[in-house]
This record gives C-alpha cells, sequence and structure tokens, in this order.
C-alpha cells in the first residue's frame, strides 16, 4: 500500500512540473514572452495571430494565463475582486519609463471575481 502512495505522490510532484508551452495554436508564446512591454517590436508583428487564439484563454485562470502568456506588463486590480492583466502591443513612452503614461496600443485582459478571464478588449490609439 504503501508504495502506491509514494508512486501516486511522485507522479503528482512530477506532473506539477510543467514548463510553459511554447505555442498556443499559431501564437509563438516564446517571441510573445521574450519581448517584454513590445519594446522590441517583436508583439507587433505577432497581434494577428493573439487575436486568432484569444477565444483559447478565455474562461482560464489568472495564474494560467500569467504563465502561458507572461507576466503582464501591467497589472491592475479593479472594484469588486476584478483583475486586470494589460500587454502592449508596440514600443512606447513605458519603454523608457514604465511609469510614465503610454499610448501605445494595447491588450486589456479583465478577469471577474473569482479569477476568470472574462473578456479580451484591445486600446488603439487614435490615428
Amino acid at each position: 500500500m504503501m508504495r502506491y502512495i509514494t508512486f501516486a505522490l511522485l507522479l503528482t510532484g512530477i506532473m506539477s512540473c510543467s514548463s510553459q508551452p511554447e505555442t498556443l495554436g499559431k501564437l509563438d508564446l516564446k517571441k510573445w514572452r521574450s519581448d517584454r512591454g513590445s519594446c522590441n517590436g517583436v508583439r507587433t508583428t505577432l497581434i494577428n495571430d493573439f487575436k486568432a487564439e484569444q477565444n483559447q484563454l478565455m474562461g482560464k485562470y489568472a495564474d494560467e494565463v500569467g504563465e502561458i502568456l507572461g507576466r503582464p506588463d501591467i497589472h491592475q486590480l479593479g472594484e469588486r475582486n476584478q483583475k486586470f492583466y494589460v500587454y502592449f502591443l508596440e514600443k512606447g513612452t513605458h519603454c523608457d519609463d514604465i511609469k510614465a503614461p503610454s499610448k501605445s496600443n494595447k491588450v486589456i485582459l479583465k478577469f471577474n471575481a473569482i479569477g476568470l478571464l472574462s473578456e479580451i478588449t484591445y486600446q488603439e490609439r487614435p490615428l
């Protein structure tokens, strides 16, 4: 009996040590995560792939989305325990000073009170 318990614990430990995924459909997550704040301009080339795969993110928990897309560029808390992850889609003033207001294009992921992704919106600067 002790062997079965040890085996189950070992198997659980191995399964919980999974690495970050490299792709989400057509979206290259390694490139996405490597371009923090979109300061290198890589995310700009991935916008269409992100939009094509965004439905796969809906309904996932905030921690899971953070593991998939990487740490958000801006993490905001809203009212009623809502949470927002902001990912910049182009280079802007935030690349020189993250505290400086940036009007760069961005995608905003809204999580509900229980931490599930409920809405994805795009904020684009006027032309």
